[in-house]
């Protein structure tokens, strides 16, 4: 008879129920999402409009009780920047009562930020505007662009007299002063990015100096050189090596900062297949940096087209049609201007007004065109 002994389990040994492995344990309720009400200090609610709104009509009220009942002020400039610190205190103070600190810095911030350009704008805008305003009476009638001043007193109506002697003159004078300053700018520019060495950082910094010389001192120059020492007559001439004294350091600046960013790559690859490094500059590096020489010719000649300390030494005035720059003295826009001011006559004033505007008109349409022949040649 076989007898089967059975082991029990210690006393001190906890038993562990037992569980049908079929039977699943019951699911847990989901734990629902903590919702933070989060907000960028650069987004824009209904709310920050309103307190803009709110700022600005309280702001100008406040600033009217103040500058003309309380305060002993007048003028348009102090109105206009009182306006602005009172405004951005109703500012920050309504976007205090409803967002944290950090918002408010970032409101107080980005006023200050749009306002300094907007600030700029309107002067421009300004200038603009009133030249235009007071020189309409002479701008409107055709002959002011076909006629010289030849014969025609300061009281004569503006049917007769007009700055076509002085418009041809400043074209002529800046032909010549463009034709000069840029190719010694682009050599100096390449002399200083692809020669380099010692010579080429004191070149460099010569001409970074040149950039802020003053117009009357290059204008001073040449009259000494030109006209004193050489006996040069006051000409188109004199008036255009003055010119490109002042365009040079522009061109040999702007060239050079083109020239170096010109890629590196473009020359190794032009060296792999054997071109010299004068061959590389001439058929790589000048081509791929065209329009940026084109930048630096526009902003040249608009740093010529509006001098008048030199041409007012070395050109002369007139008043009659000159188109010989060697020859005889020559006038043109700034020279016109100065003049006209200098009469003190009413009608002579909206003509100088005028010719201001014709002059605004280039300068403004030689700087947008550098700015999208520079936008071009980023985009690409």
């Amino acid at each position: 008879m076989t007898q089967t002994a059975t082991r029990r389990a210690p006393a001190h040994v906890r038993r562990e129920p037992v569980t049908p492995a079929s039977v699943p344990p019951a699911p847990r309720p989901p734990v629902p999402p903590v919702v933070e009400d989060v907000r960028r200090p650069s987004g824009r609610t209904r709310e920050d409009l309103l307190s803009v709104v709110g700022a600005g009509v309280a702001s100008l009220a406040t600033t009217w009780l103040f500058y003309t009942r309380i305060l002993p002020f007048d003028g348009s400039i102090g109105f206009v920047v009182l306006w602005y610190v009172v405004f951005v205190l109703f500012y920050a103070g309504l976007t205090a009562l409803t967002q944290p600190r950090q918002v408010v810095v970032d409101r107080i911030v980005t006023t200050a930020v749009i306002a300094a350009p907007s600030l700029i704008a309107l002067a421009l805008a300004s200038v603009v505007v009133m030249t235009v305003v007071k020189g309409l009476p002479a701008l409107t009638h055709w002959n002011f662009y076909t006629e010289d001043m030849a014969g025609v007193r300061a009281n004569d109506s503006f049917s007769r007299g007009g700055i076509l002697h002085a418009l041809v003159g400043t074209l002529i004078e800046v032909a010549i002063a463009v034709s000069i300053a840029m190719p010694l700018g682009v050599a100096t520019a390449v002399y200083i990015s692809e020669v380099g060495g010692r010579g080429a950082e004191l070149v460099r910094t010569v001409v970074e100096a040149m950039t802020a010389l003053p117009s009357i001192v290059a204008g001073l120059f040449i009259y000494t050189i030109c006209l004193v020492y050489l006996g040069m007559p006051t000409s188109g001439l004199a008036a255009a090596l003055a010119l490109a004294v002042m365009a040079l350091p522009i061109m040999a600046r702007a060239s050079y900062v083109v020239l170096g960013v010109v890629p590196g790559g473009l020359r190794e690859a032009s060296y792999a297949l054997g071109a010299g490094k004068w061959q590389t500059v001439w058929r790589v590096v000048l081509p791929t940096a065209r329009p940026g020489l084109a930048t630096a010719l526009i902003l040249g000649i608009a740093r010529a087209v509006g001098e008048t300390a030199p041409v007012l030494l070395t050109s002369g005035a007139s008043t009659y049609f000159n188109a010989n720059p060697v020859q005889d003295p020559m006038n043109s826009l700034p020279l016109y201007i100065y003049a006209a001011v200098q009469t003190g006559n009413p009608q002579m004033e909206e003509r100088a007004y005028a010719a201001a505007a014709v002059l605004l008109a280039v300068v403004l349409t030689l700087f947008v065109l550098a700015r999208l022949v520079a936008g071009g040649r980023k985009s690409r």
